[in-house]
This record gives C-alpha cells, structure tokens and sequence, in this order.
C-alpha cells in the first residue's frame, strides 16, 4: 500500500513537472488582479461568462461518456483521409477578399489585401501530446506554413488546443507582423517567442484600428485553460474584422445565447459569419452550440452569409463527423439561409459569388 502510494505521488510530480517545464501547455496569464480590476467579467481571479454558466458534469455524465467512447456513434471519424484541395495560392495572394478554409476553425481571411489568419490551428493533434488526442482527418497542414504569403495579422478566439496550437505558432511566429487575442492569452505567445510589443489584447467590446481595419473581439459563452491549474485564467470570444467591402464575424466557441443579438445590433449585418456548430453534447450544451442552434445565431448577428465551423478536422465529441454539416444544411434550407460549405483547403471569393454559391458535399 505504502509502495503504491509512493508511485503515485511520484507520478504526480512527474506530471507536474512535466505541465510546468513543457512549453506546449503555455504560460502563465497575470496572476495580479490589480491589471483586470476595472473588468465585470474578470471575478475572484477568473474570467466569467456574462450569464452564471454551470461547467460541472455530474458522475452519472462522466459514466454516460465513457459508455458513448466505447460504443457511440460508429462514423465519429472518416472511413479514409479527407482530402485537401489544392490551394490556389495566386487568389490568396490577389487584391480581393477571400477566405480560405484549413478545417475546424482555423482560416486564412484576406480582407482589403491584408492577409489574416484566425485561430490557425494547423497541427496534426488537439492535444498538447502527440499519442493522446484526436488526431486531424486530413494531412498534416503545417506545410502550408511555408507556402504562405507575409501575414498582417493572427487573431486567437481563446487557448484551448483545438484553437491555439504550439507547434503552428512557433512555425508562423516570424512571418506575422501583430497577434490579436483576448486577455490572458499573451502568456503563450510570449513564453513561445512572439515579442510582446508584437501582441494586442482585448476585453470583450474593445474596439481598435489595425492598417485600415476595424477590429473588436466580442462576447462568447465557453472556458478557457491548457493545464490543470489554469482554468478560466484568460479570456475566451468571437472576432469582428471590418474592412471597406467585407463584414465579417467569427463567433470562436460557445454555447447560444443573448449575446448574439447584441452582437448584430452593435456591429451587423455580416457579408460572412462563421458560426461555431459542431463537437456539440447534451452534457455540454453550455459551450457549444448545436447546428440549430448556430443558424439561429447567424439570425441574430445579422449575416447575409454564412459558414458552419468547428467540424471537419477533429472528433472532440460523440456524434457523426459530418451531422455537424448535414443537420446545418438541413437547417438552413427551412431559415432560406445560404450556407456555405466549401471543401478544406478551398478559396471562396467574398463578392457577388456568395450569393451564387453551389456546394458541392464533398464530406459525402
């Protein structure tokens, strides 16, 4: 007994240890509260959401999903590898704005010739270790690093590992000029290399000029953390980027609420939202949204266009890797929504071809 509890400890130690000592679990956001005083959403030490939020599961869920890991949906992952298309770099790099989709939620956004990269994700695992966690459907992105033209700006919703990925940063961090995240997040990126003058943070509501862009971050309904003792100490939220022909809003993760609403009256209508609706569970219904439930906020933030996100690349949860898109699409079509679905790896045009787009299920 006395043998076994030594080993235990022991392991215990190693592993935090290994959590301190490891750069890919970040750093450590301010621990002085003096610098978030002045913030309603910052309380006893942690960022909350605006509505009191229950994130605790009860015993019998965590019974229920360790059932549903071993005999859930039986298409939680593709039969093959999901192709990537082959990315025409000459549309990326032109004057028009356009958007290039790497799966989940990472994109390249080229507004008013700015090139912008959002939650770019681009590593082969949601984990901060390589033999646990899901591993990405498609090839291995991180290649597509070197292709890439100069980039303006990265924009980070929050730094949960499906979102804020180690080993794409420490690739991209010479080739972007300014790095826009929500408060707390700066720890990383600096403890990774990124110069801190390099980097802008935001509460949710601030608003700020970047070379001719209007850029705010807004509200969202989710958590944040990468280790054990960090829960909730940044900041987690959605991206309004406002440039002269193009409107455009990314919700990041969270579960629906009033927000959205809010959103749309301060900063809508979208020419293009991208609405976070997959890795959705019952007993985490407050974090994310279901397909539904991510049309109906399309609705309330005011898109004329819209992109589902969040699916296409990792399994986080339990249902069928494409019901996100299926359930979305079938969605739309009752709300007379022109949902987009573009394969990963393509360039959509944000002009009048929005409006024409034919999807083609390629998920199929």
């Amino acid at each position: 007994m006395i043998y076994a509890l030594i080993c235990l400890f022991v392991l215990c130690m190693v592993a935090a240890l290994f959590i301190n000592m490891h750069p890919v679990f970040g750093g450590k956001p301010s621990s002085d509260p003096k610098e978030y005083t002045k913030f309603d959403n910052y309380v006893n030490g942690k960022f909350v959401n605006r509505v009191a939020t229950k994130m605790d599961m009860s015993v019998l869920d965590y019974f229920s999903m360790s059932k549903d890991s071993i005999s859930g949906s039986k298409d939680r992952k593709p039969g093959s590898r999901v192709p990537v298309s082959k990315l025409d770099w000459n549309k990326i790099k032109s004057e028009e704005d356009s958007l290039t989709w790497f799966g989940h939620s990472a994109f390249l956004l080229s507004i008013d010739n700015k090139k912008i990269l959002v939650d770019p994700m681009l590593g082969p695992v949601a984990s901060p270790v390589s033999f646990v966690g899901s591993k990405r459907y498609s090839e291995d992105m991180l290649r597509v690093i070197d292709e890439m033209p100069p980039i303006d700006a990265v924009f980070i919703t929050h730094d949960h590992y499906d979102h804020l990925d180690y080993p794409s940063i420490r690739k991209l961090k010479g080739k972007v000029s300014h790095f826009f995240v929500p408060y707390g997040v700066s720890a990383h990126l600096v403890r990774w290399g990124v110069a801190k003058e390099n980097i802008t943070e935001l509460n949710w509501w601030d608003e700020t000029e970047f070379r001719g862009l209007t850029v705010a971050l807004t509200p969202s309904k989710h958590f944040s953390g990468r280790g054990l003792f960090n829960r909730d100490r940044s900041l987690w939220g959605g991206w309004v980027i406002l440039g002269k022909q193009t409107r455009f809003y990314t919700s990041g993760d969270g579960g629906y609420d009033g927000h959205f609403k809010e959103i749309g009256e301060k900063y809508g209508p979208f020419d293009i939202a991208l609405m976070e609706g997959g890795q959705y569970d019952r007993r985490w219904s407050w974090v994310h949204m279901t397909p539904e439930e991510a049309v109906q906020a399309y609705a309330d933030v005011k898109g004329k266009n819209m992109m589902l996100i969040h699916w296409g690349a990792f399994t986080l949860a339990f249902h069928g890797w494409t019901e996100p898109i299926e359930r979305a699409l079938a969605e739309a079509k009752k709300a007379n929504v022109n949902l987009l679905a573009p394969q990963i790896g393509e360039t959509i045009a944000l002009n009048e071809e929005l409006l024409t787009n034919a999807n083609s299920p390629w998920w199929r």
